[in-house]
């Protein structure tokens, strides 16, 4: 038994250095297009995209065949460099499909919140200068009332075929030859924008936030060297697309790694789909984080056999002392050996029912969470990491694995660089900080200080250690609803 034992240590060990290998290979893309066809060419065969239930799978290989196709189409729509194409779709193989082809022809595609009222969607529309959406037929009653006063001339619709609008079969069907589709993807500059990601417009009309290959590039070089990704990978994705949060994690990460990535609809069909995909790398705002350990809680409430709901609850009380000791730096004698048996006995068969049993990276972010869920989720063996960040500067800090302080957001991510204003205020710098706000210049001077340090607009208090933790918000400055990832309040 010994023997076996330590081999599974050793396999395991293997499949880490395989991750961080792969994550340092990754690190020498210069754009998306350069990172997607490296992941498709080292791993053809591997699932990239699925439905839950697996009832539809797409291979990294016919991925890059049906980007080939769609960019063709899209070219003949006349998309090519430094175009946009809005995108108004639920979480479904198709949007990363188009997302893809767009931004190998050199566009921009970006996601646009399903929620805003057609007004709002007429000044986005505008604002990008849009020639070309493509979203689904639940979306494209609004989208034709808002097209007048937008640069919009076609629509492609990709679950059906209504009048006005151009099915995604017969975009691709009608694609051109397009014989410079490598030498046109090859010629995508790093410094070519992206993507668009707009803020809510709570404080104004929505602004239209730059993301370069460049700067997307480095957040995901650096995330790579604290919680490295590879083939091999599952994540869910299921929040809104519109997020930065998602679109970091859900589409850009997952083709600059290799991971297998199931987009969910309907968020409310996540815990059934955790059951199904059984993740390796999660993220979860902090509803999700309070819904799982109410779900947790609820095993052992609903556990009938009263011996067996006492023994459930000693070993989550027992969890949570080793966890508050493990914070303390200061584990009793004995203590770890009381938490792996509470592991074995309890907290591993309660992973399994959520299905989060496999889970060996998880992060939680995009408001405040209470201390408590936190350290719940770390008593019952999941390892989330707190983090910080926003649209214009994508991941910020990250709670280091091994080195989890609970309350903070954790330390910067390799190359940015954080510093306190005079009344507290968090500045940024570095190669992840936007471009600027789409046509406002204005507003982009006002979040871009001298030196080019980032006015991220919440207070913060930095220890001796480097780690942050978000203290408040300040209110006047930056208007930006859509963080990629908010931090705990004190």
């Amino acid at each position: 038994m010994a023997k076996a034992h330590n081999s599974g240590l050793i396999q395991k060990s293997a499949r880490t250095r395989a991750r961080e290998a792969s994550a340092a290979d990754l690190g020498s893309p210069g754009t998306m297009c350069e990172a997607f066809q490296a992941t498709a060419a080292r791993s053809p065969q591997q699932v990239a995209l699925r439905t839950p239930g697996g009832a539809v799978t797409i291979t990294w290989g016919q991925y890059a065949a049906r980007v080939h196709r769609i960019a063709g189409g899209l070219a003949g729509l006349g998309v090519g460099r430094g175009d946009t194409v809005a995108l108004m779709m639920t979480n479904r193989p198709e949007f990363h499909l188009v997302d893809t082809a767009a931004f190998h022809l050199g566009a921009a595609p970006f996601s646009v919140c399903h929620t805003l009222a057609a007004e709002q969607l007429r000044h986005v529309l505008a604002n990008a200068g849009s020639r070309v959406v493509v979203c689904e037929r639940e979306f494209t009653p609004r989208l034709l009332t808002a097209r007048p006063g937008t640069a919009v001339r076609h629509v492609v619709c990709v679950d059906g075929r209504l009048d006005g609008t151009i099915t995604l079969t017969g975009l691709e069907a009608s694609r051109s030859l397009n014989p410079g589709f490598e030498a046109g993807w090859r010629a995508v500059d790093p410094g070519d924008l992206l993507t668009l990601v707009y803020t809510s417009g709570t404080t104004g009309p929505p602004k239209g936030v730059e993301i370069t290959h460049a700067q997307m590039l480095a957040g995901l070089t650096a995330t790579s060297r604290i919680l490295p990704a590879g083939p091999g990978d599952r994540a869910v994705s299921y929040l809104p697309m519109a997020l930065i949060a998602e679109r970091y994690g859900g589409h850009y990460a997952a083709m600059f790694a290799g991971v297998q990535v199931t987009p969910l609809a309907d968020a409310k069909a996540l815990p059934g789909a955790l059951q199904d995909i059984r993740p390796t790398i999660f993220a979860g705002a902090p509803w999700v984080w309070e819904k799982l350990k109410a779900g947790a809680e609820a095993m052992v409430a609903c556990e009938p056999d009263q011996a067996r709901r006492h023994a459930m609850g000693q070993a989550i009380r027992t969890a949570h002392q080793y966890v508050r000791a493990v914070q303390a730096g200061a584990v009793p004698a004995g203590m770890t050996d009381a938490y792996r048996r509470s592991d074995q006995q309890v907290l591993s068969k309660i992973r399994f029912g959520l299905g989060l049993d496999q889970v060996r990276a998880a992060t939680c972010g995009a408001a405040p969470v209470a201390p408590e869920v936190m350290e719940f989720m770390r008593a019952l063996g999941v390892p989330v990491s707190e983090v910080w960040g926003m649209s214009e500067c994508l991941i910020g800090t990250i709670n280091p694995p091994g080195a989890i302080r609970i309350g903070t957001v954790g330390t910067p991510v390799p190359g940015v660089e954080l510093k306190l204003a005079g009344d507290g205020e968090l500045l940024v710098r570095g190669p992840t900080v936007m471009k600027g706000y789409r046509h406002d210049p204005a507003k982009t001077a006002e979040a871009l200080g001298p030196g080019g340090w980032l006015r991220t607009g919440d207070l913060a208090a930095i220890d001796r250690d480097g780690y942050v933790r978000i203290t408040g918000r300040k209110n006047a400055v930056s208007s930006t609803t859509l963080p990629l990832q908010a931090a705990s309040q004190e």
